[in-house]
């Protein structure tokens, strides 16, 4: 009766130990692979500027610059014709103008006005040296054809206006 609740105990660990092993891998194999949004029919305007906002907020998770990568999926083609290829793109938004987008520490966005094929919204982002700035964030629907028809997608981003410290 011992011997059999011996290797029982030592099943269990194993197990437990395998379980472990299992789980950790799962969970890192998932954060490094995590894909990005891809826009849809199904994303309103607000939220397309949510998941610009959310992901420039943690630009490096899981990985280096996810966040503008993020970004430029929603950006409209017109917009990803004047601002890039992404990696121009990145260089813009790592400059001076944009850069207090990345990483910063909260942001609020109000919808200002919107119509069946735009909309925009006034965004306010405290950065990571706690001031304030103010943007214009312009979305609109895609109406040509292809995989981007009816999706709502970034037309354009103005330049920041600061609005001071929150100190």
């Amino acid at each position: 009766m011992i011997i059999k609740e011996n290797n029982f105990w030592k099943t269990s660990k194993l197990q437990h130990l395998i379980y472990k092993i299992i789980l950790i891998i799962l969970f890192t194999s998932s954060i490094s692979h995590a894909e990005l949004v891809k826009p849809n029919d199904g994303i309103e305007p607000f939220l397309v500027v949510q998941i610009q906002l959310r992901s420039l907020k943690q630009n490096d998770n899981p990985k280096k610059d996810n966040g503008i990568e993020q970004t430029w999926e929603f950006a409209h083609p017109s917009n990803q014709k004047n601002t890039g290829p992404l990696d121009r793109f990145k260089t813009m938004i790592k400059g001076k103008s944009y850069m207090m987008l990345l990483n910063h520490l909260d942001h609020k966005v109000v919808k200002i006005k919107s119509d069946d094929l735009t909309a925009l919204f006034e965004v306010t982002v405290l950065d990571k040296d706690k001031v304030y700035y103010k943007f214009k964030w312009a979305v609109e629907k895609y109406i040509k054809d292809g995989p981007l028809k009816d999706c709502w997608l970034t037309t354009m981003v103005s330049s920041p206006m600061p609005l001071g410290s929150s100190i």
